[in-house]
């Protein structure tokens, strides 16, 4: 009994993990911004011109981040005629879950995974691959789409969306700035610049790295979550730890994922790559040993 209390008691720390991790990754993009001003001599304008620059981007993402999304998984919408079962067991986690039926895609990809995306419960999608479907049991694809209600019900989906947006936003303002230095040049650093210059351009290195290591963390975060929820909605951990059994056993690559996508997905798409703070979900033999101890 205390092990469960102990896990559901997580759940809470999850939350408030993420979103001192988010705001993390504002501060990393803000102190981006200011280095670069720094370096370049741009002064107050600069972090004022990168935080609107960011809103804007923010906005684009946030409202058709989804459907930029789907469209670079290769997703295709699922008629409810050619997908009946998948169907019933998204209508009925959806019941279950309080929660607005959200659109189902598939992904015509041997590999078994998913993937929830959208703003919110009311603008929602779910995408599985022919290879999840072709696998799972009943229960463990239920256990599967539980885990992706889980995403939307608790707007994971959203936090999701802005781990992206920050992470894009540092890593095409790091290149950007790398080209600016080796074709542009540096004012400060042609009259001297001093140790701060040092340290601007050092930031500019590490920034994207940063930003990348923090959305990692936030995902592995949320996935421990939705594993709980997801197990709580169907009432049989099990089914999920089965599913995730039979993943970690077929150990294929998810060829419709790519780096922007990767932490979203149900399981790590690349599990070749390997390593703590190189991977966007927590390791399957832990997720599986805290479903068996719920």
């Amino acid at each position: 009994m205390a092990e469960h209390v102990s896990f559901f008691d997580a759940i809470e720390a999850n939350k408030r993990n993420s979103l001192i991790l988010v705001a993390l990754m504002f501060f990393i993009f803000m102190a981006l911004v200011w280095a670069i001003s720094y370096a370049f001599d741009i002064g107050l304008c600069g972090p004022a011109l990168g935080f609107f620059a960011l809103l804007f981007y923010a906005l684009v993402v946030y409202f058709q981040g989804d459907s930029i999304i789907l469209a670079m998984s290769g997703a295709k919408e699922a008629r409810r005629e050619d997908y009946p079962f998948l169907y019933n067991v998204v209508e009925g986690l959806a019941l279950a879950s309080q929660i607005p039926m959200p659109k189902v895609y598939v992904i015509n990809d041997p590999s078994p995974n998913a993937f929830a995306t959208g703003r919110d419960p009311k603008h929602a999608s779910v995408a599985v691959t022919q290879g999840l479907l072709d696998m799972m049991k009943r229960e463990e694809l239920e256990g599967v789409i539980a885990h992706e209600m889980s995403h939307i019900a608790n707007f994971d989906i959203r936090f999701a969306m802005l781990a992206v947006v920050f992470v894009g936003a540092i890593a095409l303002i790091g290149d950007f700035t790398w080209r600016m230095i080796f074709y542009g040049g540096s004012s400060r650093r042609e009259r001297g610049g001093g140790p701060l210059i040092i340290i601007a351009l050092f930031f500019v290195i590490l920034a994207p790295i940063f930003a990348q290591l923090v959305r990692f963390a936030l995902s592995r975060q949320r996935e421990y979550l939705a594993d709980a929820n997801g197990a709580r909605l169907t009432r049989y951990p099990e089914g999920l730890a089965s599913a995730l059994e039979k993943i970690g056993k077929a150990n294929m690559p998810t060829r419709a994922a790519n780096d922007t996508t990767a932490s979203l997905y149900f399981s790590n798409p690349f599990p070749q790559k390997l390593g703590f703070l190189g991977s966007t979900h927590p390791a399957i033999g832990d997720r599986v040993k805290r479903l068996r101890s719920m």
